[in-house]
């Protein structure tokens, strides 16, 4: 049979003559007619590597906002500036950022602009939350899409944090001021030794004070100081009524951002307004704090203050988010609402023990002679050097076996692996996308299978009643079938 053409060969094989393929079978010539067709297939070209790298470069910057470090300085348009979380309610953020301020005409002055604080009204951008990357209060923010008329924006981005604690949620701390009440509510050892405890695992410089220094007598203030000064720490002891301790309180927090912590009640809604009016009163440097004046703010009002319940002996909840407040003086002090169960994630077995200052002195005494064991609990394990004739060894043990507890539920309910919150996926010419990771039980769709399962099961507990023919019905039974 003569063959008209063959033009699939035409570009990638040599010319074949007639007279050779008159002499194949027809299962060879259709063999060689889908070998051709194969590599008849065109080829991508091969991408050029500068291009390759502008694009990943684009894509890396343009899909997902990349992390800013503290120092970075990145280009603003008009409508975008750097800020500070101020505070942090439902779904908004209060931020304050810097604007330049046009330089009065009356001045005379050609470069007389300033910046002051503007407070804008903000969400959070939607791409953030999808790759789980938290906003506290605190954070150093870019801010898009601002309305500066309406004082209203959109955060962006988020710098690196220098740290950061999650009981209260606050960014870039530079000290912790643990606050109690000698009385009304009265010291509990164990739930300030969970506050401790909590303040010591950030690896953040702490201050332990306690208020209502005037509700107590000389003996009571002498037994609690050799008892906390048995702990490691040395406290100190102030009070809100009578002014005494605020010098040394007011020194600690000087140019540093500082977050009081404590249960309800303890009164540090007021140690805060006095602090405030108290600083701003006997101040008498000029500090470059750009948060004064703050346009649209509220920030200098007084915080609200409640009372200690007389049923419960416990502190009424008066403040309900985190707010950072700014100090005439330098620095910031954050409020927080009380609460009287700090949740110890960030703390482990292993390092639990470096929460207490009794035991880490007595590693330390004993140096350079360690434990047995690395991994020792100091739970009187052979050759463990930590004793148990100290105060709080009984709550270092019910600590240890709460975090093993929750450790194991962990461990059996999310495993030992965790995927991140961004997955990267090859695009066209080979370039690496980056996109944020769905949670699979939120959006991943459900099987067909399970579906058709789910309806089968519910009319199996239907009662049986005559009038329902389930069996004869067509739905069941093309459910039933596509199950098999």
């Amino acid at each position: 049979m003569p063959i008209t053409s063959f033009s699939l060969f035409r570009n990638r094989a040599p010319a074949i003559s007639a007279s050779f393929l008159r002499h194949l079978s027809p299962n060879a010539i259709r063999h060689l007619a889908v070998l051709a067709a194969t590599q008849n297939v065109s080829r991508k070209p091969q991408p050029n590597k500068n291009l390759l790298r502008a694009k990943h470069t684009f894509k890396e910057y343009s899909s997902l906002a990349h992390v800013l470090s503290p120092n970075e300085t990145p280009s603003l348009s008009e409508s975008q500036a750097i800020g500070t979380v101020a505070a942090a309610q439902a779904n908004f953020m209060r931020v304050i950022v810097q604007r330049e301020q046009e330089p009065s005409i009356s001045s005379g002055k050609e470069d007389s602009s300033t910046k002051i604080g503007v407070e804008l009204l903000c969400v959070v951008k939607e791409v953030l939350k999808k790759i789980k990357r938290r906003v506290l209060v605190g954070d150093k923010v870019v801010v898009g899409t601002i309305d500066w008329v309406a004082r209203r924006g959109m955060i962006e981005n988020v710098f690196q944090r220098s740290s950061e604690i999650l009981d209260p949620p606050v960014a870039n701390v530079d000290h912790l001021l643990v606050l109690f009440s000698m009385e009304q509510p009265m010291i509990e050892p164990f739930m300030l030794t969970r506050f401790l405890v909590e303040a010591e695992s950030t690896g953040i410089p702490l201050t332990l004070a306690l208020n209502k220094l005037e509700l107590v007598d000389e003996e009571t203030l002498v037994a609690w100081k050799n008892r906390l000064q048995s702990w490691g720490y040395e406290p100190l002891f102030c009070s809100v009524e009578t002014k005494h301790g605020l010098d040394s309180l007011a020194f600690y927090l000087r140019d540093q951002t500082s977050v009081i912590v404590g249960p309800s009640g303890v009164g540090k809604s007021s140690l805060i307004n006095v602090l405030r009016s108290y600083l701003r009163a006997s101040d008498a440097l000029e500090g470059d704090n750009w948060f004064d004046p703050i346009l649209g703010s509220k920030w200098f009002e007084d915080q609200r203050v409640g009372e200690v319940s007389t049923r419960s002996g416990r502190g009424k909840h008066t403040t309900r988010h985190v707010s950072l407040l700014p100090l005439s003086g330098g620095g910031y002090l954050a409020d927080t609402p009380g609460f009287n169960q700090p949740s110890l994630m960030k703390v482990t077995k292993q390092s639990l023990a470096q929460a207490f200052p009794e035991i880490r002195k007595m590693l330390k005494d004993s140096e350079p002679v360690k434990c047995s064991f690395n991994d020792c609990l100091h739970l009187g394990e052979p050759g463990c050097i930590v004793k148990s004739d100290w105060e709080r060894y009984s709550y270092y043990f019910q600590l240890l076996d709460e975090i093993r507890i929750r450790e194991e539920f962990q461990l059996r309910t999310f495993g030992t692996k965790r995927e991140g919150d961004v997955r990267y996926k090859v695009g066209d010419m080979g370039v690496k996308q980056a996109e944020p990771r769905l949670e699979p039980k939120k959006y991943r769709r459900q099987s067909r299978k399970r579906i058709n399962q789910s309806i089968l099961e519910e009319l199996d507990e239907l009662d049986d009643d005559d009038s329902l023919d389930l069996e004869n019905d067509p739905i069941v039974r093309a459910i039933k079938n596509e199950n098999q």
